[in-house]
């Protein structure tokens, strides 16, 4: 059986991982099993940049295989910010309603442009022998002028997915999931993976 511990200690994450292997000969392994795990520093300029350094990092420091991820908001209209700085945008690492109010702020000033969006996952699997895999997903959306929603987090409540007349803050986990950025690279990685472990 391939154990590959997975660069988070996110209990919800580690599931949506558990079950999208849970056909394969795969053992998944939560970060928060190490004790005093440092935190892996990400330079990259790009999601995918990040989340192979990350997978670099906790592959050496474990000595096991290592799945990481990056995602974030990309805004048209702002060129593609926050991008790979959306958790501390604000920051503050992980403020939600200092990131949000950030967002719209920055929008006011660019106004006629248009808000369409989209949150981008990029997946790194880094093996034993030094093998790199990467998959990416992204999620279409725009970006609404006030928040709507109280599931999910982070820029869920202002995340707007035209085609079901919601928010992300608006659906259920299973609904999220079926139309996420993180279950489309989730869904990728997982065909890579079949093929190379066998």
């Amino acid at each position: 059986m391939k154990e590959i511990v997975i660069a988070s200690k996110n209990q919800g994450k580690i599931k949506e991982f558990i079950k999208a292997f849970a056909a394969m000969n795969i053992k998944v392994i939560s970060l928060a099993e190490f004790k005093d795990v440092p935190d892996a520093v990400e330079t990259g300029k790009t999601f995918q940049e990040n989340a192979v350094m990350k997978a670099h990092f906790y592959a050496k420091y474990t000595g096991l295989s290592c799945l990481a991820d990056d995602s974030g908001l990309e805004v048209d209209a702002l060129d593609g910010a926050p991008g790979v700085y959306s958790a501390r945008y604000a920051g503050i690492h992980g403020d939600d309603a200092a990131n949000n109010a950030k967002l719209l702020a920055e929008l006011k000033k660019v106004q006629g442009h248009h808000t369409s969006a989209r949150f981008r996952c990029a997946l790194a699997f880094v093996d034993t022998n030094g093998e790199v895999l990467t998959c990416d997903g992204c999620c279409e959306g725009t970006i609404l002028a006030k928040q709507r929603g109280t599931n999910g987090f982070g820029y869920d409540p202002l995340f707007y997915i035209e085609d079901l007349k919601k928010t992300l803050a608006e659906l259920t986990i299973e609904e999220k999931n079926k139309i996420s950025h993180r279950g489309a690279a989730l869904k990728g990685m997982a065909e890579k993976l079949a093929v190379y472990i066998k």
